[in-house]
C-alpha cells in the first residue's frame, strides 16, 4: 500500500507506465501544481472528466491538448482545497499502455464543505509514458449527492 497526506493506494502496484502516470497526475493534483500536471500529458491528450456532457465539458467531446486541460484545470481544480485520492483497485496489462484504476476522491471546499465521488479512471500513455488519453466514468448527480457542508 502506497500512502501520502492525500493519496492511499491499496490498489495492485507492479511497475506500469500507465500506472506510474496515473499516479504522478495524482501527486500533481493534489499538490495543486499545474505545471507538474502538465507535464504528465502528452501535448495532443484528451481528457473526459467526466465522460459525456457535464457542467465542465457542456458538448461531451473532452478538452483536448495543454490549452484544453489548462481551461479544465481552471474549472474543476483551482479553486478546489484539498483532494484526497483512495484508489481501490488497478489493473493494467502488462501488454498494453492502459490502466484502470477504481477509486474514490474527496474534493474538499475552502469553507470545510466536501464532496465524495467514486469513479473509474482510465489512462492510456503513449512510449514516453505520457497520458494521451484519460477516460473517468463517474455521475455527477451522485457526487452531488455527497455533498456534506461543513
Amino acid at each position: 500500500m502506497i500512502t501520502s497526506d492525500a493519496i492511499v493506494w491499496n490498489a495492485h502496484n507492479d511497475p506500469h507506465p500507465a500506472r506510474a502516470a496515473s499516479q504522478r497526475s495524482y501527486s500533481a493534483v493534489a499538490k495543486g501544481d499545474l505545471a507538474e500536471w502538465l507535464t504528465v500529458y502528452a501535448e495532443d491528450c484528451v481528457l473526459e472528466d467526466p465522460v459525456g456532457r457535464s457542467m465542465f465539458d457542456p458538448e461531451g467531446k473532452g478538452h483536448r491538448g495543454h490549452d484544453g486541460i489548462s481551461a479544465f484545470w481552471e474549472k474543476a481544480i483551482a479553486s478546489i482545497d484539498r483532494f484526497e485520492f483512495t484508489i481501490n483497485d488497478s489493473f493494467a496489462n502488462p501488454d498494453s499502455n492502459t490502466c484502470a484504476n477504481i477509486g474514490r476522491i474527496r474534493t474538499s471546499f475552502p469553507d470545510g464543505s466536501y464532496t465524495v465521488t467514486d469513479l473509474i479512471m482510465v489512462y492510456v500513455v503513449d512510449d514516453d509514458g505520457r497520458v494521451t488519453s484519460m477516460k473517468a466514468f463517474w455521475e455527477p448527480e451522485r457526487t452531488m449527492a455527497s455533498f456534506t457542508s461543513a
